[in-house]
Order: C-alpha cells, then structure tokens, then sequence
C-alpha cells in the first residue's frame, strides 16, 4: 500500500482548543494572534469549523504569570493528521500573549 493511498483513507477527527490570551493585548493584538493562530491550523492541514470568543475577562482559578483574567478563546476543528495540533502547541508555548491551552479530541465523546 502506498502512502496516498494510507493518507486518503485516513478519516478526518474532530478536536476543541480552548486557549487563554492574556487580557491586556487589546482587540487588534488579539484578532491578530487569533488570526495568526487559526492560519498555523489551517496551514498544517486543519479545516476550522468555528474560531470564537468564549469569555472576555473571566477571572482565572489562579494567577498565571502575573494574570488574574484572561480572555479565553475556543476553536473547532477537523484535521487528518497530528501537524496542525502539533504545530500549534508548539507555537503556543512560547507566545507571550498565550497564557495557556488545551486541546481536546471530541469524535471519540460520543461513543
């Protein structure tokens, strides 16, 4: 079996990123990293169902880097391989203006 072949039966899985930006970024800084962030998902393969605001200003459980607040943002999306998510994590951990993130499988939820 060659490898287009292995690629083109691949099914597309679901997956949730909830990330934090941090609260005083402004809204252009903001669209822009938002922006910025949905292209890396995009440009590694990830097709974006939904790409929105969850919470403007929610009081976070704990200090994180000097932050009480964040603003959370929540992106949907499908992707065949693990590029877009791994590129994104990587991406994220070393933006300042990314306070934290978490990626979620959602196609095996419903089982």
């Amino acid at each position: 079996i060659d490898q287009k072949e292995v690629q083109s039966k691949m099914e597309a899985v679901k997956y949730e990123i909830l990330y934090i930006i941090r609260p005083d970024l402004g809204e252009e800084g903001k669209k822009a990293l938002v922006e910025q962030f949905d292209n890396i998902l995009k440009d590694n393969g990830a097709e974006i169902i939904e790409s929105s605001d969850w919470a403007k200003n929610r009081r976070l459980a704990y200090e994180i880097e000097g932050y009480r607040e964040g603003d959370y943002w929540l992106v949907t999306f499908t992707t065949e391989n693990s590029e877009a998510i791994d590129e994104f994590q990587r991406l994220a951990l070393i933006n300042d203006d990314i306070l934290r993130h978490m990626v979620v499988r959602l196609d095996h939820l419903n089982d």
